[in-house]
């Protein structure tokens, strides 16, 4: 599809869209919501329209948390993109030859046998084992990161964001010199999710992911002559029947999932302990408690929003005869707060009983394989961070990330005051 055909129709679905919206489309209006208001009211309008709400763009929307998981766990739906669902796919290309997108083409967006397969080769480096291997090493980043930082900085440009940077970057073998550029590419990535709506944005993707081939063609051959104690010398080594694009797509999930993700949790829980104050104190003194607070984060106020999946087949789902095909956009967001399952939903409470119940990390078959790390990098960098800046303030205004469906902070000025003053607390 030429550039030129494709912004013409990027550029009219756009408008469909914001005119559905305006007509009070539920899922045009998760799709059009600007990104700096909060959305959770929004959910709530679409909740009060019932479980499965019908969408004038032929897809169906809901927040309720029974049906969300039952239809991620259920194999008679697959994933869906955006581009796909709206029928405005984007495809990339490079001197005539389809450039890899590292989320599009990756096992996230798969279906089994290939999910299974590709899935499986890199699982041995996020065990519960291997991940508790590298506690030690996390724990060093993070404190090696708050040594770095003066009494106003931005958290995420130069913390929240450069924490699981470095842990995927070691994780995949990338060299020190190169780990700069990962947070534009990850920016770029997270603002397409939810579909590409513009040229510029269109221009900007085409660029970040010709960057990010070149590079990892490069990473992969270093790897082949030199191998280290990485997933891509992994990769490389042992599955050398591995198709250049499984190979650099599978990479490129681990890279953007393992950055996006954590780097909103970490952002979003600043934000929730400044509007919970009463928080700080037992998250800088416990561990454990920063475990319970990740979880409620993760709840309340998750990175991913939402994600799409349509039936390979006609089917019923809660009432609703569904064609073959039909997208059914899955709330995650406001599955989290749904009060049949969470007493009081729109409290941010860190010893909730039932928190790990969230859907922030998908569930069956497609839930993020990363979710133990990101977990670990969280609760981290979270109790470190207030147990080093007790006082820790908001300094100016946040500004949030343009895409509707990955939810943190861009930007988040803050000020230590006599934050270089630790907190006496036990090493923990």
């Amino acid at each position: 599809m030429s550039t030129l055909k494709t912004t013409a129709q990027l550029f009219a679905l756009r408008t469909l869209v914001r005119g559905y919206a305006l007509l009070g489309d539920p899922y045009a209006g998760v799709l059009a919501s600007p990104p700096d208001r909060d959305p959770y009211a929004m959910y709530e309008k679409v909740r009060a329209k019932g479980d499965m709400v019908r969408s004038r763009m032929g897809a169906y929307v809901t927040t309720s948390r029974a049906i969300c998981d039952s239809v991620l766990r259920d194999n008679r739906f697959i994933t869906a993109t955006f581009d796909e669902a709206s029928m405005v796919p984007v495809t990339l290309v490079k001197n005539g030859e389809k450039i890899v997108n590292p989320v599009q083409d990756s096992f996230l967006m798969k279906n089994p046998p290939d999910h299974t397969r590709l899935r499986k080769l890199v699982q041995p480096f996020f065990t519960p084992r291997a991940l508790k291997d590298r506690t030690a090493s996390i724990q060093k980043i993070v404190n090696d990161h708050l040594d770095r930082l003066g009494d106003r900085f931005d958290l995420v440009g130069e913390f929240a964001s450069q924490v699981p940077i470095q842990v995927i970057a070691d994780l995949l073998g990338v060299p020190d010199e190169d780990r700069a550029i990962f947070a534009r590419w990850g920016s770029s990535l997270a603002d397409t999710l939810d579909g590409v709506w513009s040229h510029k944005q269109l221009k900007d993707l085409h660029a970040t992911i010709v960057e990010y081939n070149d590079f990892i063609d490069v990473l992969i051959e270093e790897r082949r002559r030199n191998p280290e104690d990485d997933i891509v010398s992994h990769l490389v080594a042992q599955h050398e029947d591995l198709s250049r694009e499984d190979l650099v797509a599978t990479t490129g999930l681990l890279l953007f999932a393992g950055f996006e993700t954590t780097v909103n949790l970490i952002s979003n829980g600043v934000l929730q302990a400044f509007e919970n104050p009463h928080t700080v104190l037992p998250l800088a003194q416990s561990p454990e408690y920063a475990e319970g607070f990740v979880e409620e984060v993760l709840r309340l106020d998750p990175p991913v929003q939402y994600t799409i999946r349509w039936p390979k087949e006609r089917l019923e789902l809660a009432g609703v005869s569904l064609p073959k095909g039909t997208p059914v956009m899955l709330v995650l967001a406001g599955a989290n707060r749904d009060p049949r399952v969470f007493k009081d939903p729109a409290k941010f409470d860190p010893t909730r009983s039932n928190a790990r119940e969230h859907l922030a990390f998908s569930a069956g078959i497609h839930y993020c394989i990363g979710a133990g790390l990101s977990r670990i990098e969280g609760a981290i960098a979270l109790h470190e961070l207030f147990k080093r800046f007790p006082n820790l303030a908001q300094d100016g205004p946040v500004a949030r990330r343009r895409s509707k469906l990955i939810r943190g902070a861009l930007r988040l000025p803050v000020r230590a005051n006599e934050t270089k003053r630790s907190l006496a607390v036990k090493p923990s």
